[in-house]
C-alpha cells in the first residue's frame, strides 16, 4: 500500500508560526546582545605564532565580538520552554543545545581571557571528555525514556537493522563527531550559519513528514533564529558564532538526525561539515607521515582562502555545495521512508 502524507494545517500554522516568532524575537534582542558584548570586550583574539597563514588572513578580524551563538540558542530555549515543550520530541535536544551552549561558553570566555592552554581555552582533552558525558547522558535518555535501545536504525532504500546497545555508541559518536565538525567549519563570517539552517530546515522537513511536529518546529525555530543571527553575521560580521554557538548547533544537529532515525543520511545533509573535518584530519595524516602539509592551511575554507578567494567567495560556494547535499539528503530520506518506526 502507498503511504499519503495528510497535510496538518494546524501543525504547518505552528511551524511557520515559531519559526517566524523565533526569527523576530532573536533579531529584537540583538542589540541588547551586541551591547552586551561590546561592553564587556568578549572580543576575538587571534592567536600568533602557531598559524601563520591564518593571522596573515584573519587578522583584521581582530577584536570583533564573539559569542553571537547566544543569540540562536538562548532564543530557541525561551520559546521551546514557553510554546513547544515536549517530553518525546524536545525535551531531548533542548537539553543538548543549553548543555553544550553552556561548556562553549565556557570555551569561549577562556579564550577570550587568555586563560587555559597557552591561552587558548579549555585543553582539547577535557572538551572532549565534557562533550561525551553530556552525550552519554542523552544516549541515557534517547535508549531507556524514549525507548529507542529496542528499536532498529533505519537505512534509506534498505530497511531497518537492529544494533541493540550499539545503538546508544552509536548515538554519542554522532553528538559528539558532529558537535566538532561544526566547530571546525565555524571560521568564515556566515559560513556555519547558513549551513545550519540548511540542514535544520532539511531536517525539519524530515521531521513534519514523519509527524513528529513538535521536533519539526523545534528545528524551524533554530532555522528562525540562525537567520536572525545571519542577518548580522554575514560579511562583514557585526559579532561571531563562537564554540557557544557551534557547539550547540552541532551537537543539537546529531540529536536531531538521531530522535528522526536518519543519522546516516547525516553526512549527506551536512556534506561540506563532513569536507572541512576530513581536511583537518588529512593534513594531520599527511604532515606526521610525510612530514609536509597537505593544505595550505587548514580546515579547508582557509585552504581556499590561502589560494587567493575572497572569503565571501568560500562561503557563498560552500553555501551552494551545502543547499544542494541538504536537498540531495532530504531526497532520499524521504524516499527511502526512514519514519523512525
Amino acid at each position: 500500500m502507498h503511504e499519503f502524507i495528510i497535510l496538518d494545517i494546524s501543525a504547518l500554522t505552528r511551524l511557520f508560526g515559531l519559526t517566524a516568532l523565533s526569527f523576530l524575537l532573536a533579531f529584537l534582542w540583538t542589540p541588547i546582545l551586541t551591547n552586551f558584548l561590546y561592553k564587556f570586550h568578549l572580543r576575538k583574539r587571534i592567536r600568533q605564532g602557531q598559524t601563520p597563514i591564518y593571522t596573515r588572513l584573519h587578522a583584521p578580524k581582530a577584536n570583533t565580538p564573539t559569542m553571537g551563538g547566544l543569540l540562536v540558542w538562548v532564543t530557541v530555549a525561551v520559546v521551546t520552554l514557553l510554546f513547544n515543550l515536549s517530553r518525546t520530541q524536545t525535551w531531548l535536544p533542548l537539553f543538548a543545545l543549553v548543555a553544550t551552549g553552556l561548556l562553549g561558553a565556557i570555551d569561549d570566555i577562556l579564550n577570550i581571557k587568555g586563560l587555559g592552554l597557552e591561552g587558548g581555552g579549555l585543553r582539547g582533552r577535557h572538551k572532549l571528555l565534557i562533550q561525551l558525558g553530556i552525550a552519554g547522558i542523552g544516549a541515557w535518555w534517547f535508549a531507556d525514556k524514549l525507548e529507542w535501545l529496542h528499536r532498529a536504525i533505519h537505512i534509506p532504500g534498505v530497511g531497518d537493522f537492529s544494533l541493540g546497545f550499539w545503538f546508544i555508541l552509536l548515538f554519542i559518536l554522532v553528538i559528539v563527531a558532529t558537535t566538532n565538525a561544526v566547530n571546525i567549519s565555524d571560521g568564515l563570517d556566515g559560513l556555519a550559519g547558513g549551513l545550519l539552517a540548511m540542514a535544520y530546515m532539511a531536517y525539519g522537513g524530515i521531521a513534519f513528514v514523519q509527524s513528529q511536529f513538535g521536533l519539526a518546529v523545534f528545528c524551524g525555530c533554530i532555522a528562525g533564529a540562525l537567520l536572525a543571527f545571519l542577518w548580522f553575521n554575514i560579511y562583514p560580521a557585526r559579532f561571531f558564532m563562537g564554540d557557544t554557538g557551534s557547539m550547540a548547533l552541532g551537537a543539537t544537529l546529531g540529536v536531531v538526525a538521531m530522535l528522526t532515525n536518519q543519522a546516516l543520511v547525516l553526512p549527506i545533509i551536512g556534506f561540506v561539515f563532513v569536507l572541512e573535518t576530513l581536511s583537518v584530519i588529512l593534513q594531520i595524516f599527511w604532515r606526521k607521515f610525510f612530514k609536509k602539509k597537505l593544505f595550505l592551511s587548514t580546515p579547508l575554507h582557509h585552504h581556499l582562502e590561502a589560494l587567493g578567494w575572497a572569503e565571501t567567495k568560500v562561503t557563498m560556494r560552500l553555501w551552494v555545495i551545502g543547499a544542494v547535499f541538504a536537498i540531495i539528503g532530504l531526497v532520499i530520506a524521504l524516499i527511502g521512508r526512514g519514519y523512525g518506526k
